[in-house]
């Protein structure tokens, strides 16, 4: 959630702020120590991204280069605008560029100096639909080639991309796995039924194992339960002894925004 300390984490992880206590290593040096061997390796899309506006998208993308002293910056820099797609926006000053095309040359800045970890912080925020999915197929391509650290708080965006998902709340760690385990490995269970006519909300919660329960419309709900048995049978008990009429039942899809707000509501 937002405060959780992502972005803290990333900007020590970065070597941008210290860290109060422990220890933090990028590709086995540590960022306090070998500072200097960590930056060579990482490459950072700051939240806020940084750019100057006056200057032009080549001419900002050699000027990073030169401070990264990459040899034969020039088809380092051709490389970088082919693959995040800046083909057409090259000779465009930045300040004329949208925030997608903008979030793009960001990340061709942090790739610049080929690091082995990428990082990147909120990297979709403020942008419209069409560039959430251009920056997310972007970001996925990379990851297939490096290490990519995303910080995000929008689940759907986590599912899109990520392998691996670290959920942290109140700058603890409250689950580290992947995705797939995370819904699977979690008992909860949302079963939407449709009955024949209405019924009391308070007899839907007599129902055995149940713990929750949402009207959806008239004779629709959404039964919740967080017990390891599969509460169908008991839905279909219950029908029969309110003679209600079971129209249809079915087990709503886990998602990771319910892992989240599960681990994250206390």
């Amino acid at each position: 959630p937002n405060g959780a300390g992502k972005s803290t984490m990333m900007k020590i992880i970065s070597c941008y702020i210290p860290q109060t206590e422990g220890t933090v290593k990028v590709c086995g040096y540590d960022v306090m120590d070998q500072s200097m061997e960590v930056r060579s390796r990482l490459g950072y899309l700051p939240e806020n991204n940084p750019l100057y506006p006056e200057m032009y998208v080549r001419e900002y993308l050699e000027f990073m280069g030169g401070i990264h002293k990459i040899p034969s910056i020039k088809s380092r820099v051709d490389e970088m605008i082919e693959q995040v797609g800046l083909t057409l926006e090259r000779k465009k000053k930045i300040g004329a560029l949208s925030k997608g095309y903008k979030q793009r040359v960001g990340l061709a800045q942090a790739m610049l100096h080929d690091p082995e970890v990428l990082i990147l912080d909120e990297p979709t925020t403020g942008l419209d639909p069409n560039q959430i999915v251009e920056i997310r197929n972007l970001i996925k391509s990379i990851g297939a080639e490096k290490t990519v650290m995303l910080s995000t708080h929008i689940m759907q965006e986590v599912e899109a991309i990520c392998d691996r998902v670290i959920i942290i709340n109140k700058g603890g760690i409250v689950a580290d796995d992947e995705s797939k385990n995370l819904t699977s490995n979690n008992h909860a269970q949302v079963i939407r039924v449709e009955f024949d006519h209405q019924i009391e909300v308070n007899k839907i919660n007599s129902i055995q194992y149940v713990n929750e329960v949402k009207r959806v419309d008239d004779n629709t709900w959404l039964i919740g339960s967080d017990s390891e048995k599969d509460i169908r049978p008991f839905i279909f008990e219950f029908a029969v002894a309110n003679n209600l009429n079971v129209l249809t039942v079915q087990k709503e899809e886990q998602r990771l925004e319910d892992v989240f707000k599960k681990l994250t509501s206390s």
